[in-house]
Parts: C-alpha cells; sequence; structure tokens
C-alpha cells in the first residue's frame, strides 16, 4: 500500500504534515479528514522525493535557473491583462466560495480562513479582493461591507447573502446556500451552451460552405453559360443563384458593413430601456428557443428568490436583489409589479398572476407556499422542477435542431446545384437539336 505525506490546517489554523497509508489519493484525503484535519497537499511519497530531487537537481545550474526565471517572468508581464478587462468566470467564483465555505464549516476563523484562501488563489483578481476584503475585516468592516467594495467580484445577491449569514450566525450555510445556487446555474449554462455546439458548429460549416461556391464555383459556372447560350438568357432560378452570387463576390464589403452597423444597433438598443424591454420580449417569444430562455429565466427567478428568504433576507429587499440580477428587462418589470403590491400588504401570488409572465403552475405552487408559510421552500422546488424541465427542453431542441439544420443545409446546397443544372439541360437540348 502507498504512502502519501500530506500538509493539512487543523481547527486552529495550524499548519501540521505527516504521512498515510492508503490506496489512493482520495482513500488518503478521507483518512486525513477524519482526523479533523483539512488538507492543502496531498502526494505519493515517492512523487515527493522524485519533486525534492529534481529541486535539488536545478541548483546545479543556477545560472539556467535564473535565465528560465527571467524568461518566465517577462512573458507573464507580456501577457498580463489591464485591471480593468479582469474578470472572474461564474465557475471561479463558484470554486472560491466552496473553498471558503468547507474552511469555515470546518472550524477555522473567517480570518484565518481568507489567509488560507489567499495562498493558494492564482487569479489576479481574486487575490487583490482577497486581500483588500482581509485589510477591511482588520479595520473594523463586517465581511459583507468588505464584498460590497468588489463589485466587479461580488454581486447585490452575493453580498446580501453574506449579510444575512452574518446577522444570523450562519455563515457557512449561507456560503454552501451560495456555493450550490452558483452551481446549479452553472449547470444550467453548461447545457444550454452544450446543446447549442453542434447546431453553431453546423451552421458555420453551411454558410463556409454557401460561400465557397458562391464565391469560387458559380462565377466559373456564369462564364460557361455566357459562352454557350449566348443571349438566350438563364432560367430563373438560376439568374437568382448567379445575383445571389455576384451580391457575394463583389459586394462584400458593403454587405458585412450592413451586418456590423445592424450588430451595433442592437447593441445600442440593449442600452436603453425600452430597447432592453423590446429585445428581452422577442426572445421570450422566438418559435424555437423562447420556450428554453422562458424556463431558464423563471427558474432563476424563483432559485434567487427563494435562497435569499431561506437565507433570512427581508422579502422586499430580496425581490429588489431578484429584480437587479434578474438579467431580463421583462423578467425585471414583473419583479417589480410584484415588489409593489407586496409592500402595500398583498401576497406574492395575485401579482405573479397578473404579470401575464408566469404560467398557472407557478401561481399555485406560490399560493399554497403562502398558505402553509413554506414559501422559500416552496421556491426551491418550483426552481428544481423548472431546471428538469430546461434539461428536457435542452434535450428535446438538440433532437429537433440536429435534422432541420440537415435539411436546411440540404435545401441551400441542392437549390444551388437544381439552379446550375437547369441551363445545362438547356444547353445539351440544344446540341441534340
Amino acid at each position: 500500500m502507498p504512502t502519501y505525506t500530506f500538509t493539512a490546517m487543523d481547527a486552529k489554523g495550524k499548519e501540521q504534515t505527516g504521512t498515510v497509508d492508503a490506496s489512493s489519493q482520495s482513500s488518503a484525503l478521507s483518512i486525513i479528514r477524519e482526523q479533523g484535519l483539512f488538507p492543502t497537499k496531498v502526494e505519493e511519497a515517492g512523487a515527493a522525493s522524485a519533486t525534492a530531487t529534481a529541486k535539488g537537481g536545478k541548483k546545479k545550474a543556477p545560472a539556467a535557473k535564473k535565465a528560465k526565471g527571467a524568461k518566465s517572468s517577462s512573458l507573464n508581464m507580456e501577457i498580463r491583462m489591464p485591471a480593468f478587462l479582469q474578470r472572474v468566470k461564474p465557475k471561479q467564483l463558484m470554486t472560491y466560495t466552496r473553498q471558503l465555505a468547507t474552511l469555515i464549516n470546518a472550524g477555522l476563523p473567517l480570518m484565518r480562513s481568507l489567509q488560507v484562501i489567499l495562498k493558494q488563489e492564482k487569479h489576479p483578481l481574486l487575490v487583490r479582493a482577497t486581500s483588500e476584503i482581509i485589510e477591511g475585516i482588520q479595520s473594523g468592516s463586517t465581511f459583507a461591507e468588505a464584498l460590497s467594495q468588489h463589485p466587479r467580484v461580488f454581486n447585490r445577491l452575493y453580498v446580501n447573502m453574506v449579510k444575512a449569514g452574518e446577522l444570523g450566525g450562519v455563515l457557512d450555510v449561507v456560503l454552501e446556500r451560495l456555493a450550490e445556487f452558483m452551481e446549479k446555474a452553472q449547470r444550467i449554462r453548461n447545457k444550454v451552451v452544450s446543446a447549442m455546439v453542434y447546431p453553431i458548429v453546423v451552421l458555420l460549416m453551411a454558410v463556409g460552405i454557401v460561400t465557397f461556391l458562391m464565391i469560387v464555383i458559380i462565377p466559373k459556372f456564369e462564364a460557361i453559360f455566357d459562352d454557350l447560350l449566348g443571349e438566350g438568357g438563364l432560367p430563373a432560378l438560376t439568374q437568382m443563384v448567379m445575383n445571389a452570387s455576384d451580391t457575394i463576390a463583389n459586394r462584400s464589403i458593403p454587405l458585412i458593413l450592413s451586418i456590423v452597423a445592424l450588430v451595433i444597433l442592437i447593441k445600442i438598443l440593449g442600452k436603453t430601456t425600452f430597447g432592453r424591454y423590446g429585445l428581452d420580449w422577442i426572445k421570450l417569444r422566438m418559435p424555437i428557443f423562447g420556450v428554453l430562455i422562458s424556463k431558464t429565466a423563471i427558474a432563476r427567478f424563483t432559485r434567487t428568490l427563494g435562497t435569499l428568504m431561506t437565507s433570512g433576507v427581508p422579502v422586499l429587499q430580496a425581490l429588489n436583489i431578484v429584480r437587479d440580477t434578474s438579467g431580463n428587462e421583462v423578467i425585471a418589470r414583473a419583479v417589480n409589479v410584484i415588489h409593489d403590491a407586496v409592500k402595500e400588504g398583498e401576497n406574492m401570488a395575485p401579482p405573479i398572476q397578473s404579470c401575464g409572465v408566469f404560467p398557472p403552475m407557478v401561481v399555485s405552487m406560490v399560493e399554497v407556499g403562502e398558505e402553509t408559510g413554506e414559501l422559500p421552500e416552496m421556491l426551491m422546488k418550483i426552481a428544481d422542477n423548472y431546471d428538469d424541465e430546461v434539461d428536457n427542453t435542452v434535450a428535446g431542441l438538440t433532437s429537433i435542431i440536429e435534422p432541420l439544420l440537415i435539411v436546411f443545409l440540404a435545401l441551400v446546397v441542392g437549390t444551388i446545384v437544381i439552379a446550375l443544372f437547369l441551363p445545362l439541360i438547356s444547353i445539351i437540348g440544344q446540341i441534340g437539336a
């Protein structure tokens, strides 16, 4: 049985080292955790010796090491992004939150947990933010107040949930819920993205094939037809394809500029409240993807609201956070209506129904949750249900989109082929005559 060396933190935050005999690295991790320790590094004894030997070998060539270090440093300086372009991906923040929750749950104080994460964190923006958060807490700020100084990393949802956890003395529980919330959101996002990969690849291939035919192949046929048919004229379908080929081959710059202008116009409209509402309304009612976008938005709304209320955030404040983090202007306006109604003393179910955005099932379950006093739990059940529906919708769309794209590609290429063969039939007829 192999021996593993480890470095771990105990409940008081002190670093300890030792060895354990285990069948695998995962078994070694389990044994170390059973001892009440939090492992930060575990490797097989033979691998550790080899690493030490390799490091000892490097000491014999200090000049080479220095040169390599200088090269690495210069490379890091070359690829380092400006601070305003750096961003933390949801997956990185999810891992950060999970690590912090695990450390606090293991019994380490908040400050010590942040210091442990600071040592092992690699993302420069998270390193800087964690360092400043530690300084803020040392100067007397609460954890939530320190987090709020970094809105590019921690959004309002994150800050308010941490604030509720601090006030209730359940910070580790709230951080676990935050990590679970981000994991589920990331899982849904990954499924949607993976479902879109195949259609996008097929569509790009179709565009490439059609562009090649239009720019390279069809002009050659056009020259042949001019020589053989003279002023006899081309069939309507062939002439249409020839005109499209001429537009793509000789007027590509105005065409590209028009597409770029359209994209810029949509972006500008998306910056305005009216334009953003119109674009989001169109997204929710798109023929194929509208159902998927709608179910994803409802799942996000119910999970965010349920997570906030479960963590102890007051309902009006939770609704404000959900409105600002919904990502959809139509849903945001609906949440604003719900907020105003609840502020006036109404239950949540009637304004949800009057908005016309949420399905009857959501209204019924919210109504049951309010009557039984278990609204947060009911909201989480709605979110789980819609997550399952999103999975089914993604699978259904994938099975529908694949044959549709194949048929579309076949129609486009087939139309071009038929258009090129029609004049050939006429030429063969003339030769036969």
